[in-house]
């Protein structure tokens, strides 16, 4: 009797379940409908996930479910969710139901959000500009295709050289300091160090016109210093010579050579 019982009880319960499963499955379709009429795209991605779910008992909306997603893709990103519109283009786009323009949309997306972390990284948000990267960075095949790495690289290189560049200048080398500041090649660290660079340029624009600077030599035609030695150093470092070897070299491209007297050095025409 007990046997008879469980068995009566059991069959009882599982045809409930399916009958149940059934019956929602049944009131699905009108609710799509009427998500879809009220443009309800959240809703309707709802519901298109349980019709997915009770495949089993149906055919499912495998077309509504698409154009769901394809709707609420483009709501999110005018939304400014950029992340969650990427994530739901992905599906759409890993889907059975995607065309060449639902990809090529994944791609201008992608795009965009690069061009828009750029933005963000130029303006001095590092971190800004990365967590606007995070949908990219969960989607690359391996972490060498990270771009928040190569961001984050270039930040803390710059933020290096900014740092050294505030040393030269406590230090008063100033060739080097310019040579420092030249190898900045961020615009928020560029613009961060402006004032060094244009102390620097005005202590080498005294030197330059100064008797420690023509040492000793003021006095001589044949000593080569002021703007024209200035511009010509300039012109080296530029090109990725060491301060030194910058100030030999321009000495050179004006006719002249570097000859030292005691401590100091300066440039003299040859002949």
């Amino acid at each position: 009797m007990l046997l008879q019982l469980w068995v009566v009880g059991t069959i009882t319960l599982v045809l409930s379940l399916a009958s149940g499963a059934l019956w929602w499955e049944r009131q699905l379709p009108g609710r799509l409908r009427q998500a879809i009429n009220h443009e309800e795209w959240s809703h309707c991605l709802a519901v298109t996930e349980h019709l997915a779910a009770l495949r089993w008992l149906g055919e499912g909306a495998p077309q509504e479910q698409a154009h769901c997603r394809r709707q609420r893709a483009a709501q999110l990103w005018n939304d400014g969710d950029q992340a969650a519109a990427l994530m739901v283009q992905q599906q759409l786009v890993q889907s059975n139901q995607a065309g060449a323009r639902d990809v090529e949309q994944l791609q201008r997306w992608r795009k965009e959000l690069r061009k828009l972390a750029m933005q963000r990284f130029r303006a001095g948000d590092l971190e800004g500009a990365i967590a606007l990267l995070e949908p990219l960075d969960r989607a690359a095949t391996n972490s060498g295709n990270r771009f928040s790495d190569n961001l984050r690289e270039t930040w803390n290189r710059n933020r290096l050289e900014a740092e050294r560049l505030d040393q030269l200048v406590e230090q008063e080398r100033w060739w080097e300091a310019l040579d420092s500041h030249n190898r900045l090649d961020h615009p928020w660290w560029q613009a961060r160090t402006q004032p060094q660079r244009r102390t620097v340029e005005q202590v080498i624009a005294r030197i330059g016109d100064s008797q420690e600077h023509q040492q000793h030599g003021e006095t001589r035609a044949d000593v080569v210093s002021g703007t024209e030695l200035d511009r010509a150093v300039q012109q080296q470092l530029a090109q990725g010579l060491e301060p030194w070897q910058a100030f030999e070299a321009g000495c050179r491209a004006l006719g002249g050579q570097v000859e030292e007297d005691g401590p100091e050095s300066f440039c003299r025409r040859r002949g």
